[in-house]
């Protein structure tokens, strides 16, 4: 998460949309970079609203905005599976060697997920509070033109964007059954990833 106190501009890091390489381009003009642990650097909306808003509201910032970048759920969750895929998760109950996309998929859609798949929800993640607090500036991963066009305007820098974190290829074929309930049983992923700009 970086903040961007003279933009009051919030950046929330949404896991695989290429937060490390936003957070490497822009540290340097944050006012504030939330790295470690991952469940701050990556605190969704529920969890900002509960910690950081508060301390940010305290001293001057009810103004600032959310901004999130969201991708498209296939993409998102083809991006798990092939960092999941890693030397270091090797026999780790959280590993999807010797798996395929498709079964990594049909698992993610299970009531109770397991370990590997256990990667959470886009949309839960930026699902809005009760008192308003909510994402102001929602975009897609796939048009990062416009990302970079928005922030450079608003924080008024040039934006280099570097190669960070990227994950090893792998086939991410999909069933027709298995997309099928992926889009039945995430409908509001899909939702909020077309609402995006």
């Amino acid at each position: 998460m970086l903040v961007f106190w003279k933009a009051r501009l919030v950046m929330l890091a949404v896991p695989k949309t290429g937060s490390s390489a936003y957070e490497t381009a822009l540290a340097p003009h944050a006012s504030m970079t939330v790295l470690d642990p991952p469940e701050l650097k990556h605190a969704p909306v529920y969890r900002y609203n509960r910690f950081f808003r508060p301390m940010l509201e305290k001293v001057g910032g009810k103004d600032m905005e959310l901004m999130a970048i969201v991708r498209e759920p296939v993409s998102w969750l083809g991006s798990w599976y092939r960092y999941r895929q890693r030397g270091f998760l090797a026999g780790r109950p959280t590993s999807t060697r010797g798996m395929s996309f498709d079964a990594f998929v049909e698992a993610y859609t299970r009531g109770e997920r397991p370990p590997f798949a256990n990667v959470g929800s886009q949309a839960k993640f930026i699902e809005p509070r009760p008192n308003g607090t909510a994402v102001t500036h929602l975009f897609r991963y796939e048009h990062q033109a416009k990302i970079i066009g928005f922030l450079e305007q608003r924080l008024g820098v040039t934006v280099d964007l570097p190669q960070k974190n990227v994950s090893p290829g792998a086939d991410l074929a999909l069933s027709r059954e298995t997309e099928a309930k992926l889009r039945r049983k995430c409908a509001t992923d899909f939702e909020v990833w077309e609402r995006a700009l």
